[in-house]
């Protein structure tokens, strides 16, 4: 496949700094997509398999962007590990780079979910609890990371609580965001081991961003994972999204079916399911009740919280919450 593009407007600065000395950005990118670029000035083309291409066209693309001063080979070499194609076993199935030898998608959907974060930029897991979306971003991020693709992992979560209010807790800001972020941790830990997960944090390499405090930032080279996030509004959901910079990947992950947001307010996940299903580079992935891989008895659950429920029976547990709810009220006194 062939592709063409002209980099407008014309700017003789730019173009030197996104060809390098002697076009060696351009050949760095020829051997690592393993495709033909030929440019004259600021017109430019591609030839190659049509994925490694439209690949090639975004990395110049994104070079291009940041050519307002000279590029160093490194930032190429970077924003070309970025490309995050799965390993495979012998078997097909796809491997990563994780302390568990034994990782690896159990369902079709599960197998399309990590093909989507390994190919897009930007993908959703939306499921029910038990069908792995968080854990299997976890552990991509953990495989990104082991291979150098990405520089750190920055993990977010809305500090909205499941139907309770535990008031003011104690301690520093990791302190605080630490029991929201606890289904993290643990997947960390299971995929990386204790040690390497405190050394990582000591290093920087692991960050715990709340999601309140993402505003204004602009996250490179970096492997972003927004968990819970049906409990984020349209604005958040927004301004998340809006962080995403070069080399970096984003995975969303959350459940519509667990909305503790109130009633009145709608969920950013699922705002952002409807406004950005069409969206080039951004994956979709549902996963269902099948894709459980917890306790058989956590797919039975899911599906009879899936089922519709008569009016009436609805009906009557709002009576009885209410009466249960309602002040007991005095019979007044018969007059003798």
């Amino acid at each position: 496949m062939i592709l063409r593009h002209t980099f407008t407007p014309p700017n003789n600065t730019r173009m030197g700094h996104l060809c390098g000395p002697l076009d060696v950005h351009i050949r760095s990118v020829e051997a690592a997509l393993n495709v033909s670029i030929a440019h004259r000035f600021e017109q430019f083309k591609i030839d190659g398999p049509k994925a490694k291409a439209e690949q090639a066209l975004e990395v110049l693309q994104a070079l291009y962007e940041m050519a307002s001063r000279p590029i160093p080979e490194e930032q190429v070499q970077l924003m070309l590990a970025g490309d995050t194609a799965l390993t495979r076993a012998p078997d097909g199935a796809a491997v990563l780079a994780t302390r568990r030898a034994d990782l690896r998608a159990r369902t079709h959907n599960q197998g399309q979910y990590l093909e989507n974060i390994a190919t897009h930029d930007i993908t959703f897991g939306i499921g029910p609890a038990g069908t792995g979306k968080t854990y299997l971003a976890v552990a991509c991020a953990v495989d990104a990371l082991e291979r150098s693709a990405v520089q750190r992992i920055v993990l977010t979560r809305p500090a909205v609580e499941a139907g309770e209010r535990l008031g003011f807790l104690p301690g520093d800001l990791i302190q605080k965001v630490d029991p929201y972020l606890r289904p993290l941790y643990d997947a960390l830990y299971e995929l990386m081991g204790f040690e390497r997960v405190q050394k990582a944090f000591e290093r920087q390499q692991i960050e715990i961003a709340p999601l309140a405090f993402m505003r204004g930032r602009t996250l490179n080279h970096a492997f972003i994972i927004l968990d819970e996030a049906q409990n984020t509004t349209p604005e958040q959901m927004k301004m998340f999204l809006t962080r995403i910079g070069f080399g970096s990947k984003a995975v969303v992950t959350g459940d519509v079916s667990q909305v503790d947001l109130p009633r009145t307010q709608l969920s950013g996940l699922i705002d952002a399911e409807r406004v950005l299903k069409r969206v080039k580079g951004i994956a979709i992935t549902r996963l269902t009740s099948a894709d459980v891989v917890r306790h058989p008895l956590v797919a039975r659950i899911v599906d009879a919280y899936d089922q519709p429920r008569s009016p009436n029976i609805a009906r009557a547990a709002d009576i009885d919450v209410l009466d249960s709810t309602a002040p007991a009220t005095r019979k007044p006194r018969r007059k003798s």
